[in-house]
C-alpha cells in the first residue's frame, strides 16, 4: 500500500524521505497539523505547487442557498461550507534572489518528519543553488494544544560554504478570496466528474476586508463573512535569532501582509525566524475584539518562550499517548498506521471545545467541514474511554443543536427534535434528502453516545443536567415516525407492533425504505434509554427530574408510551434465509454482483445513477452488521453468523465507515483473517489513499474505528447494559496487543497474548467489575488479574461469497440471483427485409 523506501516504518513518526509533485494532495493530509480547533495542511513553507492550501477553523463558516431544480416543502434551504481561512504557513526562502522551489531546484538532501510523539512537523533540506552554495534549510511548525489559539512555525537557513544575501519572506495571504493574485503557482487542477464528498465552490467574495494594520513585526488582518457574520482575526508576530546583520521590510493590504527579512547571512552562521500566528473566530463579534484577543494570545507566548512552548506540546503529547496508546505486538508497519489515527484523533477532537468534530477534522475541505453522524458511532467511544472530556464537550454540541433540531422536527411534522444528517450551523445542509434528512437514525446514534459515555465515565451529572433533554426529544420523536399495527390475531384492539417507515438506514445505497433493521433496533434502544433515564431521574435527583419536566413540558406518562413502542418495534426477519432482511422489501430485489464488477466502475456512486443502485441487493456500507456490532447483546451467535455471511459479499466498501465494523463482526463470528483484511483496510486507507480522496482531509472516523477494530474487535471489549465485558480474538500472528481503558475513573491496562488477559487497575478510582467469557472478576486499585484464555474463539477460512448466495429461496419462492448492470445502447441495423435489428454494444444479436 505504501512506498516503503520513501515513506519507512518508524512506530512514531511519519517519514518522508523524497519530495514528490504527483501526490501532494494526499502528502498534504497526511503532515497535517491541528489541535481540533485550528488546522495546518501539510503544505511547504514556500507557498507553491499544492493541491490545496490549507488553514482551517473548525465551525469557521460560509452559509448560501441552496438551489433546488425542483423545491419542495421542507427541503434544506441554507447550505454551509467551511472557510480557507487566512494562511500563515508562507516563509519563502531566497538565496542570491534565487527561491527555493522544490519542482526544479537541487536538493541533495530531504526528509520531512511528523513526529506524532511531540506533535511537531519539521522538515530538513540541503540545497545546492545554481551557484553552487549549499544551504541547510530547516522548518518545523505546530498548532498548540495548551493555546487553542496558536501555531509556531520557524524557519532556520544557513548558507554553509560560503557568503550569500539571504531573504526570507513571511506573508499571510487570504486564499480563500485571493488564490490566483497572491497563491503564487498552485499546483492545484480542476477536478474531472462528478463527486458529492468534495466541498462546494463558492464563486462570489467571502471574506470582506475590515482592519488591518502593522505594528513593528506584528501583521494583522481581519474580516466578516459576507453571509453567515461570522468574523476573523489573525496576527503574525516574528522573533528573529542570529548573529548576521538584517534588515526588514514590511507590506500590508486587505488580502496580504508581508514581513521580509533581508539577511547578510555569514558562512556557517544560521539565521532563525519564529513566527507566531494567532486566530481567533466568533458568530459575529466585531474584529477589533478578535484582534485583541489575538495580542493577548501572543503576549503570552513571548512570554512563555519558544522552547517552553515546545516542552509544553511535547508533554500534552506524552499524556495524551499514556492514557490513549494501543500496542500491537511484533507488526510495525500496523503499529505506525495505528498510532498515525489517534494522532489523528487527537488533532480532530482535543480542542473542538463545544464544536463538532468534522469528518475531515480541520486537515481538508472535504465533506465541506460538516459534522456527521460519524462522531457518535465512530469517534466518541474513543474520546469516552480515553478522554472523558472531549467525549462530552463532543456531546455538548449536541445539545446545543437541540434549538435548530426541534424546528427540523417541526418542519417534518414530528415532535420532539431530528438532528440533521451533516451540518455545521445546526441547521440541515444536505440538499439530497432520500440520503440525508430521511437517515432518521442520527437521532438513536446521538442517544446511544450519550448513553455510552455515561456508562464508562459514571458522569450521571451531565446526563441529569443536559444529557436529558437529548434522550426525551429523540424518543419523542421515534414515538410520532412510527405507527402502531394491528394483526388480525391482535386481540381487543390491542396494538401488536410497532413500524416506521420511509427512512434511510446508514447504507446510503438504500433509500427512504420501511423497517429498516438498523433504524428500528437503534430506536428501540433509544426509547428505552429514554424512559430509564428519566425515571431514574425521578427516583435519584427529585429536584433535578422538576426542573427537566417543567423544561421539556414533560407528561408523566411519555416514559411508558415510549417503553410500549420499544417492546413492540418490528425487527424484520427471513424465516425462509435465516437471517434480517435490511428493510422490508430488501430481499425483494436483485443481488448486484459485485464479485464480477470491473474495478474502474467503483465505487457505484461516481459511476451509476442512483436509481441503478436501489434496485439491487448492494451496500454502500455495513448497515444490518453495525446493528449486530452496536446492539450486539439482542442478536444470538447463530443470527451474527448468517447476517455477517450474507451481507459481506453484498459490501462494496466504498464508504470508510464499513471497513472497520466488517472487521469487528468477522472476528467475533469467527472469520479472523478477513477480519485482519479489513483492519489494514481501515488502518491504511488514509496513509494507502486506498480510496484516492486522501486529498481532501484525514478520514477521522475511520480512524475512531480503528481503535474500535483493536479494543471491541481483537481485544473483544463490549460494554452492552453498562457491564464490561471482553471476549478476545487475538490474530493468529500477533504475539500482543495492549491497550488503556478508564471505567469510572479508573484506568485499566488491558495486554492480551494468546494465552491470557492480563488487566491492571491504577492506583485511583474503585473496584472495577468485569466478565472473561462470561465469567466474573473484580480488579481493585493497583491490582492485577490474570485470565487463562483458551483459543481466539471460533476460526473461519476465507471469506463468504455472493456465490453461496445465489439459489436461495426468497419467502415467496423465487430464487436468488447475482448480476451486473450493463450499459447497453440499441443500435439500429438494416436486416435483409429493411427491419431494424436491436444490438448490443457487445455485438450480441
Amino acid at each position: 500500500m505504501i512506498d516503503r523506501d520513501r515513506f519507512p516504518i518508524d512506530e512514531w513518526r511519519l517519514v518522508e524521505t523524497q519530495f514528490s509533485l504527483d501526490d501532494v494532495g494526499v502528502t498534504e493530509t497526511l503532515f497535517a497539523v491541528g489541535n481540533g480547533y485550528l488546522g495546518l495542511r501539510g503544505n511547504s513553507i514556500e507557498g507553491r505547487f499544492a493541491l490545496e492550501q490549507g488553514t482551517f477553523i473548525n465551525g469557521f463558516h460560509e452559509t448560501f442557498p441552496i438551489r433546488h431544480a425542483e423545491q419542495a416543502y421542507g427541503f434544506a434551504e441554507v447550505g454551509q461550507t467551511i472557510i480557507n481561512a487566512p494562511d500563515a504557513k508562507v516563509l519563502r526562502v531566497y538565496v542570491d534572489d534565487e527561491p527555493l522551489s522544490l519542482d526544479v531546484a537541487d536538493v541533495r538532501e530531504y526528509e520531512r518528519v511528523l513526529d506524532m510523539r511531540q506533535g511537531i512537523l519539521r522538515r530538513d533540506i540541503l540545497w545546492v543553488t545554481p551557484s553552487g552554495k549549499r544551504v541547510r534549510i530547516q522548518d518545523e511548525r505546530f498548532v498548540s494544544f495548551d493555546e487553542k489559539h496558536l501555531a509556531v512555525l520557524r524557519l532556520t537557513v544557513t548558507v554553509l560554504d560560503s557568503d550569500a544575501p539571504v531573504t526570507v519572506s513571511s506573508q499571510l495571504l487570504n486564499r480563500q478570496d485571493g488564490e490566483g493574485i497572491y497563491g503564487g503557482s498552485p499546483m492545484a487542477t480542476p477536478q474531472s466528474g462528478f463527486d458529492p464528498r468534495k466541498t462546494e465552490k463558492l464563486s462570489d467574495r467571502v471574506l470582506q476586508p475590515r482592519e488591518y494594520w502593522q505594528d513593528g513585526e506584528r501583521s494583522a488582518l481581519s474580516y466578516e463573512v459576507s453571509e453567515s457574520g461570522m468574523t476573523l482575526a489573525v496576527i503574525a508576530d516574528h522573533l528573529v535569532d542570529t548573529q548576521n546583520e538584517y534588515t526588514s521590510r514590511r507590506l500590508i493590504e486587505p488580502d496580504i501582509a508581508k514581513n521580509v527579512y533581508r539577511v547578510h547571512a555569514r558562512a556557517g552562521v544560521p539565521t532563525t525566524i519564529t513566527k507566531l500566528v494567532s486566530y481567533h473566530t466568533s458568530r459575529g463579534v466585531p474584529t477589533g475584539e478578535l484582534l485583541d484577543r489575538c495580542r493577548r494570545t501572543l503576549d503570552r507566548a513571548v512570554e512563555t518562550g519558544i522552547d517552553r512552548l515546545v516542552e509544553q506540546q511535547i508533554a500534552w503529547y506524552a499524556d495524551f499517548w499514556d492514557r490513549s496508546d494501543v500496542r500491537i505486538g511484533g507488526h510495525g508497519d500496523l503499529q505506525q498506521a495505528t498510532r498515525w489515527c489517534l494522532f489523528q484523533l487527537a488533532q480532530a477532537a482535543a480542542r473542538a471545545d463545544g464544536q463538532g468534530v468534522p469528518a475531515k477534522g480541520v486537515t481538508g475541505s472535504g465533506y465541506s467541514g460538516h459534522y456527521f453522524w460519524d462522531t457518535e458511532v465512530y469517534v466518541l467511544p474513543f474520546l469516552a474511554y480515553t478522554s472523558p472530556l472531549w467525549a462530552r464537550n463532543a456531546l455538548r454540541m449536541r445539545y446545543l443543536m437541540l434549538p435548530a433540531s426541534r424546528k427540523r422536527a417541526h418542519q417534518l411534522n414530528e415532535a420532539g427534535a431530528l438532528f440533521p444528517w451533516r451540518t455545521i450551523n445546526g441547521e440541515e445542509a444536505s440538499a439530497y434528502y432520500a440520503a440525508g434528512t430521511a437517515q432518521y437514525h442520527i437521532n438513536a446514534d446521538v442517544a446511544f453516545a450519550l448513553a455510552k459515555y455515561v456508562r464508562a465515565t459514571g458522569d450521571e451529572e451531565f446526563l441529569a443536567r443536559e444529557g436529558v433533554d437529548i434522550a426525551v426529544d429523540t424518543a419523542r420523536l421515534w414515538s410520532t415516525l412510527g405507527f402502531w399495527r394491528s394483526s388480525d390475531a391482535a386481540a381487543d384492539g390491542e396494538h401488536d407492533s410497532f413500524h416506521i417507515h420511509g427512512v434511510t438506514g446508514p447504507d446510503e445505497y438504500t433509500t427512504v425504505v420501511n423497517d429498516n433493521l438498523f433504524t428500528n433496533v437503534m430506536a428501540r434502544f433509544n426509547l428505552r434509554f429514554a424512559a430509564r433515564t428519566v425515571r431514574d431521574l425521578a427516583e435519584n435527583d427529585p429536584e433535578a427530574y422538576a426542573h427537566m419536566a417543567d423544561r421539556m413540558n414533560l407528561d408523566p406518562s411519555e416514559p411508558e408510551r415510549w417503553e410500549k413502542a420499544a417492546e413492540a418495534m418490528h425487527i424484520p426477519f427471513s424465516e425462509a434465509l435465516g437471517i434480517h432482511p435490511q428493510d422490508a422489501v430488501f430481499l425483494e430485489r436483485e443481488i448486484w454482483d459485485l464479485e464480477n464488477t470491473p474495478p474502474d466502475q467503483r465505487p457505484l456512486l461516481l459511476h451509476f445513477h442512483p436509481l441503478v443502485i436501489y434496485r439491487y441487493q448492494v451496500l454502500k456500507q455495513a448497515d444490518v452488521v453495525l446493528a449486530l456490532f452496536l446492539q450486539g447483546n439482542h442478536f444470538t451467535d447463530a443470527e451474527k453468523l448468517a447476517d455477517f455471511e450474507y451481507y459481506d459479499p453484498l459490501t462494496t466498501g466504498d464508504s470508510t465507515l464499513s471497513a472497520v465494523v466488517q472487521s469487528i463482526l468477522a472476528a467475533e463470528v469467527g472469520y479472523q483473517d478477513l477480519a485482519l483484511e479489513y483492519f489494514r483496510q481501515a488502518a491504511f486507507v488514509d496513509l494507502g489513499d486506498l480510496h484516492h480522496n486522501a486529498s481532501d482531509g484525514v478520514h477521522v472516523a475511520s480512524a475512531g474505528g480503528v481503535w474500535t477494530a483493536l479494543v471491541s474487535g481483537f481485544g473483544g471489549m463490549r460494554d452492552h447494559f453498562g457491564r464490561l465485558t471482553f471476549d478476545p480474538r487475538l490474530p493468529a500472528d500477533w504475539p500482543e496487543l495492549s491497550y488503556v481503558l478508564h471505567w469510572h475513573g479508573t484506568r485499566l491496562d488491558v495486554t492480551l497474548t494468546a494465552s491470557a488477559l492480563t488487566l491492571r487497575a491504577g492506583g485511583e478510582g474503585g473496584t472495577v467489575a468485569f466478565a472473561v467469557r462470561d465469567v466474573d472478576y473484580t480488579v481493585a486499585p493497583g491490582e492485577t488479574v490474570r485470565v487463562a484464555l483458551h483459543g481466539q474463539g471460533p476460526v473461519r477460512p476465507g471469506r463468504p461469497s455472493i456465490r453461496q448466495l445465489e439459489g436461495s429461496v426468497r419467502e415467496d419462492g423465487t430464487l436468488l440471483s447475482a448480476s451486473v448492470p450493463i450499459v447497453t445502447a440499441t443500435i439500429p441495423i438494416v436486416s435483409d427485409d429493411e427491419s431494424p435489428i436491436a444490438v448490443g454494444l457487445d455485438g450480441g444479436f
